[in-house]
């Protein structure tokens, strides 16, 4: 009798293990927990082997998720580009590399060509914001910003002193200050996939909206 109880006994024990196992709880998908994928790791690393290449001096970031579709996910932060950038912080590896080129090979070159200056740096007004598209509503409307896959450009200094803003000089009556800015505009719609002037909306009558996002979208 006292064998069969303790047969019982493990076996009642076997059972409940094993309906235990049933119940243990999976995390959930990331998509389901609201988190951001972003680029995938091998994406990261090439363009991370690109920037090297490019001469760019930056630092990895480690990965963030803010929930809501808000996140830093393979980002760097630029050091050194050979074009200083005011205000600029974390931003995602591929919109820096085509930063990157855009400031040193567009902007840098028109404003010695045009404006006859070296350029002294780019004041940006940042890259990570968790918003939404302005004036949008609901969590499919986050803006480039909300991943820090998109810089917005407010002015150009010269190192004769001179400042060429997009609020005061987008329609400029010097006519080579409004070639300088169309010029540079002009490459970023080469090099971005979507890129915002005021000639959008009056949301961007004071910036550059500039976003390696692949959409072909140049207003």
């Amino acid at each position: 009798m006292t064998s069969w109880r303790n047969h019982r006994s493990r076996l009642l024990l076997v059972t409940l293990l094993l309906a235990g196992c049933g119940r243990v709880e999976r995390p959930a998908p990331s998509s389901a927990r609201g988190e951001v994928e972003g680029p995938s790791l091998r994406e990261t690393r090439q363009c991370l082997a690109d920037l090297r290449a490019l001469g760019v001096d930056f630092q990895p970031l480690p990965d963030k998720q803010y929930g809501g579709g808000c996140a830093l996910v393979g980002t760097v932060k630029l050091l050194d580009i050979g074009v200083p950038t005011a205000n600029l912080g974390a931003v995602r590896c591929g919109e820096a590399r085509t930063y990157a080129a855009w400031a040193r090979n567009g902007v840098a070159p028109a404003a010695y060509q045009i404006l006859g200056s070296e350029l002294s740096r780019v004041v940006s007004m940042g890259s990570y914001a968790c918003r939404n598209t302005i004036g949008t509503k609901g969590p499919a409307r986050r803006s480039g910003h909300a991943l820090a896959n998109a810089i917005d450009i407010a002015a150009f200094e010269l190192k004769d002193g001179r400042r060429i803003s997009i609020l005061d000089d987008w329609r400029s009556p010097d006519p080579q200050v409004q070639l300088f800015l169309r010029t540079v505009h002009a490459s970023a719609c080469r090099r971005f996939g979507t890129v915002l002037s005021p000639d959008y909306n009056a949301v961007h009558r004071d910036h550059l909206h500039l976003e390696d996002d692949g959409a072909r979208f140049c207003r």
